[in-house]
């Protein structure tokens, strides 16, 4: 099963090396090919990523106004997601296909002739038998997971041998020489080279050396791929943050491990992978931020006019019920149409007494407070300090309005002690309700 899913990746090296002539050069094309193919679906990742991060002051918002209440946050949260066309797990799902890949490739480096080349096992073991009759391979003790990168090698250096004095070769075989710019790309980097290695012989230690940066050059890109992309993408959110931040420092950590461990063929696969990504990460940032501004400026417009109806409904509404000419609804129960009445009536007499009050305050000369936007009841700030009432509709100035106003609240009380006071009947009011009684 896993070589049937592995043939494709490895009938692709295989053309991407006959027509360059190059390992190194068909493991870069190889990374190319595929960043190609998986544009489409990392293109879809990376909008979807991108429509979230812009949602994120929106998302603040709705969880201070409904802090302590998940029901209401989850609704008010869909309805955000569904009206800006966003799924926060539509960004992470596609990043993920690139991962078997690298395993499959990793499959058809390790095992060039059964995996890439596709020759029986037979044949393998016939060629090794071959090179151990020759004096030119011993069979390690113990399990070599990388034994037919070995044959291969031997093979490329002695093609010659092979042809004359091994009869039958499989039709799949191939010769395969794993050098690129002076390395062995079948060889796996050493990190403590430089404590055997003979200084004085360039042709040993200069390969040892460039072996050994691979893996490095590997994290410092791996690394900046995602510093590249996540400052396309920043997030305000301070968990989110110091997730980005430790996975920033894993990732190329593990890149570093795993490529002292792999044959160096690997570490080229994921270097070329992390600069083709930067280079599409680039290009998808700068076309789809002029689509999302676009998008943001028709949701904008959509929501104020949205917003401009319910209040012309609204006012529209208070005129008819003013001049006497809203409908009454026929189906309602008599207990609520008492109940409608009752709240009708209160409200009219708690208007009636704060009108009293805020004449008698100005008789005594008593200035009242000025309340905040963001007050309900005596919470003064129960809508946020930082609130402004227009952020959505004039984003130009809303972070210099959010600002000033997080500034004017810093040190001030969060309840209004005035409106508990406004609650409770002045005396004339509780005098003038006993003498009509």
């Amino acid at each position: 099963m896993w070589a049937t899913i592995t043939r494709p990746f490895a009938w692709l090296m295989v053309q991407l090396y006959e027509l360059t002539g190059s390992y190194g050069l068909a493991v870069i094309f190889f990374a190319l090919v595929v960043n190609l193919i998986l544009t489409p679906f990392m293109a879809k990742s990376k909008k979807a990523m991108m429509r979230t991060t812009r949602l994120q002051p929106e998302m603040q918002e709705i969880q201070r106004r409904h802090e302590g209440n998940p029901q209401k946050l989850n609704q008010e949260m869909q309805k955000l997601y569904q009206e800006a066309g966003a799924n926060p797990m539509s960004g992470c799902l596609w990043s993920l296909i690139s991962f078997p890949i690298l395993i499959a490739l990793y499959s058809v480096v390790r095992q060039p002739l059964t995996r890439m080349m596709f020759v029986a096992s037979d044949f393998v073991t016939r060629l090794q038998d071959f090179f151990v009759s020759q004096g030119l391979y011993t069979v390690p003790e113990r399990v070599n997971a990388y034994f037919e990168i070995e044959l291969a090698k031997l093979s490329h250096e002695h093609w010659g041998l092979i042809q004359s004095g091994l009869t039958d070769l499989d039709p799949h075989f191939i010769d395969v020489d794993f050098s690129f710019l002076g390395l062995n790309l079948g060889d796996q980097p050493r990190w403590n080279f430089f404590m055997n290695t003979d200084w004085s012989d360039t042709s040993v230690w200069l390969p040892a050396l460039g072996l050994f940066l691979i893996p490095f050059l590997s994290a410092f890109l791996s690394w900046l791929s995602m510093k590249v992309s996540n400052a396309a993408n920043p997030t305000q959110d301070a968990q989110a943050q110091a997730s980005m931040k430790s996975m920033n420092l894993v990732m190329p950590l593990t890149s570093i491990w795993i490529c002292f461990i792999m044959p160096a063929a690997m570490g080229i696969y994921w270097i070329a992978n992390s600069v083709f990504g930067m280079i599409r990460d680039v290009v998808l940032t700068k076309i789809y931020k002029k689509q999302l501004d676009k998008e943001d400026e028709e949701r904008r417009a959509r929501r104020s006019a949205r917003e401009k109806e319910i209040e012309a409904k609204r006012q529209e509404t208070e005129r008819l019920r003013a001049e006497g000419k809203t409908e009454k609804n026929v189906n309602t129960s008599k207990k609520k149409i008492q109940a409608n009445e009752k709240q009708k009536s209160d409200e009219r007499k708690a208007a009636a007494e704060k009108a009293e009050r805020a004449a008698r305050r100005e008789r005594l000369g008593i200035k009242e407070a000025e309340k905040p936007a963001s007050q309900v009841g005596n919470r003064r700030y129960a809508r946020g300090r930082a609130y402004v009432p227009d952020r959505f509709t004039n984003p130009e100035g809303a972070e210099e309005a959010t600002l000033a106003a997080a500034a004017a609240s810093e040190f001030e009380d969060a309840i209004d002690d005035s409106v508990e006071e406004e609650a409770l009947p002045a005396a004339g009011t509780v005098e003038a309700a006993e003498d009509e009684k």
